[in-house]
């Protein structure tokens, strides 16, 4: 019987493999100076105008000729940025997904889809599931940030979800700084969840990790400008993120993380 076909010499098989490995690998991290996430609260207790100038208040910091000096300046010249809302635990939204911030137009870019999106969070405050949803989003992205900050803004405690002290502290175990800008209310606003001072529930609960810090927006006036020192100072700094050695919870959280 007539063979139609030939086997393949060793060396020629051998080259093949090589090249589909080759083309199979995937593409290495893209490096950056900072893999940040900005993520705002979007729940019950914020009204449509105050949620639009949360949004707004975002889009132009993020386009801020200040804020594109601190991302020009790194070492890579580009930060990755993506945007979240949060509200109840089952409602935490990648609102803008990751992109590479180098100068204005990328800067444009981001600040236009942020604002061109629909409100989409609904229900009342899980801090934690915000720290969690954004946790996964800097452990499962593209990108290798020389650092990894989460940013949380909010005018009320944590509520709902997996307990805060956990997903703050697995948050840290991944090498992620909590950042956290508190949104002050005329009158006081609402306390902690055990009747503190909502800035000592932040302070105390949400932030962590090397440099991580509390900014306060007085109200409404001062939202943006807040935000765009905030974003400054997190893509300026140039020390390293996560936990601390001997951070309190953090064993815990690596333990439970084994176990999963």
């Amino acid at each position: 019987m007539t063979r139609w076909t030939r086997l393949a010499p060793p060396a020629v098989l051998a080259a093949a493999l090589s090249l589909l490995a080759f083309f199979a690998r995937p593409a290495a991290a893209e490096p950056v100076d900072l893999e940040l996430v900005l993520a705002a609260d979007g729940s019950g207790s914020i009204d449509e105008d105050e949620f639009m100038l949360q949004r707004r208040g975002y889009a132009e910091a993020i386009a801020s000729r200040a804020v594109l000096a601190a991302i020009t300046g790194g070492r890579h010249g580009a930060i990755a940025l993506a945007f979240v809302e949060w509200a109840a635990p089952d409602s935490v939204h990648t609102i803008v997904d990751w992109m590479v911030i180098r100068g204005p137009a990328e800067a444009a870019d981001f600040a236009a889809r942020l604002m061109a999106a629909p409100r989409v969070a609904r229900g009342y405050n899980s801090i934690s599931e915000a720290i969690a949803h954004s946790t996964r989003l800097i452990e499962t992205n593209a990108h290798q940030g020389a650092r990894k900050v989460i940013d949380v803004s909010g005018d009320g405690p944590q509520i709902n979800g997996r307990p805060l002290p956990l997903m703050r502290a697995a948050a840290l175990n991944a090498g992620i700084t909590i950042n956290a800008l508190l949104i002050r209310r005329a009158g006081g606003g609402v306390p902690g969840p055990r009747g503190e001072a909502l800035g000592e529930h932040y302070a105390n609960e949400v932030i962590g990790g090397f440099g991580a810090f509390l900014m306060t927006a007085e109200g409404e006036a001062n939202f943006a400008e807040a935000i765009r020192r905030k974003m400054i100072q997190e893509i300026a700094d140039a020390g390293p993120t996560g936990a601390p050695p001997g951070t309190p919870g953090t064993e815990t959280a690596r333990l439970t993380a084994r176990r999963r």
